[in-house]
């Protein structure tokens, strides 16, 4: 589908379900939209509609369009099934592939030297909105980077900060290191947050302390998915090093850092963060630059054969008519993702952004994972555990 931004009235009745309403253009997208808004509507699996469950609920239009209802429920069955993929990333087509690619296996030799190129706008929101995925394309040997736009420090709490100084602290009295020195640089930072105003900025040695955290979690947390500590890219866009909550607008520099990234590694297949529900407009405004970056480079030779998908992770999901790619994941899978994402410590049990939804993060992605595949399990698929959904983005 052709990704459209994220719109506030997306929820109303002209938007969700328009044939209520008026005569409508079935298109491909509506036609899915309207078949699937049906199943669930009557909790039946997409094949058993029914000419009657149409005609009752305003879709003979839709019915005309094809030879029957039956025609219908095939053609719709068919489109998402399609994005349905247990093996999500890029591979080398071959003439004669070799017996155990038939049988669905991914061939060392199909995916050698092929990058994949996932951006979080936070130091979480890679595991948080795509740690199954991320571990699959890691498992399947891919050369796999994730980029981190901004360090999220403003997330993190003053007494994580305090708690890491004081091991600093102790590991230098341990290790015969300069305690004396840190110890006076603890006693500092701690005056300063004992004393700190409400909605005062931190100073940048704290400022620092607190990226440092979100960086070390980043790295264990990507790690567990099986990506390499070097493989981590720690951007740190300019708009976002305010130390406060209210941002800079996006920069010349801001786009020129995701460009030069995106030119040095040249992915084969990138994942952004399409989820724009973010509280404080940070996915919006990262997403924004990867769009910008992404028209200066979309005529270089390299881009010709790159895919670019859209996640959505602590605040929405994409729905199944909306996806072009349905990654399902085993129990196994969903374990080791929220695993990775309890490796944010400084985000869990109580994060300092957590938006409307009183959930832990690691809550609301198993929830949500576990729904999707239940849903489509409802509407007539392989029943899986849980699912992770991406839509394709066109430049």
């Amino acid at each position: 589908m052709v990704y459209r931004v994220h719109s506030t009235y997306a929820g109303l009745t002209r938007k969700k379900t328009p044939w209520l309403l008026r005569d409508v253009h079935w298109d491909e997208a509506l036609r899915k939209q309207a078949v699937v808004w049906l199943a669930r509507t009557q909790h039946k699996a997409i094949l058993r509609l029914t000419a009657q469950d149409y005609a009752e609920h305003s879709l003979q239009g839709l019915c005309e369009t094809f030879i029957c209802a039956e025609a219908v429920n095939a053609w719709v069955f068919r489109m998402l099934q399609a994005a349905i993929m247990e093996t999500p990333g890029p591979r080398r087509t071959s003439a004669a592939p070799s017996e155990d690619e038939e049988y669905g296996f991914v061939m060392e030799d199909g995916v050698k030297g092929m990058r994949i190129l996932v951006m979080s706008p936070h130091p979480d929101d890679d595991v948080i909105s795509m740690g199954g995925t991320l571990a699959n394309l890691c498992q399947q040997g891919y050369e796999v980077h994730v980029a981190y736009q901004t360090s999220g420090c403003i997330a993190v709490h003053d007494h994580d900060a305090l708690r890491h100084m004081d091991f600093m602290h102790s590991f230098a009295a341990a290790s015969g290191g300069d305690a004396a020195q840190t110890s006076r640089t603890l006693k500092t930072l701690q005056t300063f947050v004992r004393n700190k105003k409400r909605g005062q900025v931190d100073v940048p040695l704290l400022q620092a302390v607190k990226t440092l955290i979100r960086y070390s979690e980043a790295r264990s947390a990507a790690g567990v998915c099986g990506v390499p500590a070097e493989n981590c890219h720690f951007l740190d866009m300019p708009f976002y090093e305010t130390g406060t909550i209210a941002k800079k607008d996006l920069s010349a520099a801001d786009i020129h850092i995701i460009k030069s990234l995106f030119q040095q590694l040249q992915p084969h297949q990138i994942y952004a963060a399409g989820d724009l529900s973010d509280p404080h407009g940070t996915h919006r405004t990262c997403l924004q630059a990867i769009f910008r970056a992404l028209d200066t480079v979309k005529r270089e030779d390299w881009f010709r054969q790159t895919q670019v998908y859209l996640y959505r992770g602590a605040w929405q999901e994409w729905e199944p008519y909306e996806a072009d790619l349905a990654v399902p994941m085993t129990s196994s899978d969903l374990s080791l993702k929220i695993d990775a994402i309890f490796r944010h410590q400084s985000q869990k049990d109580r994060a300092l952004f957590p938006g409307a939804d009183p959930r832990e993060f690691w809550q609301r992605a198993k929830d949500r994972n576990e729904a999707t595949a239940a849903l489509y399990d409802m509407m007539g698929f392989p029943e899986h555990h849980a699912m992770e959904l991406f839509v394709e983005y066109r430049p």
